[in-house]
């Protein structure tokens, strides 16, 4: 022990860095931050990551749920916590839309992209529009032929302003040449207990949960924003068969300050990549019909830049939406 504390010292005394983090990290619990209220998508998602995560680092990975917005104010909270790695934060495709829907509205930006770094990309599912099973609503085409008849007169729950669900819809109705009344909530959770109330028409889900919700006999499956057939809905159609040229993937990946300490992040890249490759956890993400889609850190990036580009052309096209 004597013999080591002497090299260390001698090593410090000749300038090199020497990364106490990497041998010490992490230490105590972690806490990962999802911007979403429990039961959505990226709740969903997040969970076992987080308790393999946890196996693998042997500390807990604390789920901290801070829903509202679209995500924004969650992110902007997980962005001003310390950049010591003990904050990660668990984000869905909406991440890059905050930061232009701001531009639009002229607003102070809640963060900036320039502040994340990504860790990895885990997952990515096809959005779907669902009704409650006790809708008028058999088809998407009937959902159009009203809200053009009765603009407005249909109803949405979405998981906040900008949120994937919001934008996934307001992506359809500027295709579809349609209005529909927006009514925004804390989460798709909070959207999905709506819909099941009867108190509004429509909602979208990822995949995942909407198949829980059909198997149980509670929802029914209208479209989805996929680009292709989803092979676990075979018999539901895209919302390009039906005319409407738009698709939307719910991606969800972890991300951390861009601060962070470069020996940290690389440690959370090694222990999500090692996740990733586990069989208990592909197992768990299965029975959640959930495909595992991995991209490390710098393939998440290239990712990442290109998908961002592609939504700050949608806010623009659809502009502001109140």
């Amino acid at each position: 022990m004597k013999s080591y504390l002497s090299c260390l010292f001698a090593l410090l005394m000749m300038g090199y860095h020497v990364p106490v983090l990497s041998e010490t990290y992490p230490m105590k619990p972690i806490n990962m931050v999802v911007p979403f209220a429990p039961g959505g998508s990226a709740d969903t998602i997040a969970r076992p990551l987080a308790e393999h995560l946890g196996r693998y680092y042997k500390q807990a990975i604390i789920v901290n749920n801070r829903g509202g917005s679209g995500g924004a104010p969650g992110t902007a909270f997980a962005l001003a916590a310390k950049s010591d790695g003990y904050t990660i934060l668990f984000n869905l495709s909406t991440i890059s839309a905050t930061p232009e829907a701001d531009k639009l509205f002229d607003r102070k930006p809640q963060y900036e992209l320039k502040q994340l770094a990504p860790i990895a990309l885990i997952s990515s599912e096809p959005l779907v529009l669902v009704v409650k099973a006790s809708s008028p609503f058999n088809q998407i085409s009937e959902v159009i032929k009203e809200a053009k008849l009765n603009p407005t007169k249909v109803t949405y729950g979405s998981s906040g302003v900008y949120g994937p669900t919001h934008l996934a819809i307001e992506m359809f109705t500027n295709a579809a040449d349609i209005k529909l009344q927006h009514i925004p909530y804390t989460g798709a959770g909070p959207a999905l207990t709506a819909l099941l109330g009867g108190h509004i028409d429509l909602s979208v889900l990822g995949l995942n949960n909407a198949l829980a919700y059909q198997k149980s006999g509670n929802i029914r499956i209208l479209a989805s924003w996929s680009n292709q057939r989803n092979n676990l809905i075979p018999d539901i159609p895209t919302l390009k068969e039906n005319g409407i040229n738009v698709e939307y993937p719910n991606w969800g990946g972890l991300f951390v300050s861009a601060n962070t300490p470069e020996d940290v992040i690389q440690i959370l890249r090694n222990g999500v990549k090692s996740v990733a490759k586990n069989s208990d956890y592909l197992k768990s993400m299965e029975n959640l019909n959930i495909s595992v889609t991995y991209l490390d850190a710098p393939e998440f990036d290239k990712f990442w830049k290109a998908d961002a580009a592609k939504i700050s052309d949608v806010l623009k096209k659809i502009g502001r939406v109140d």
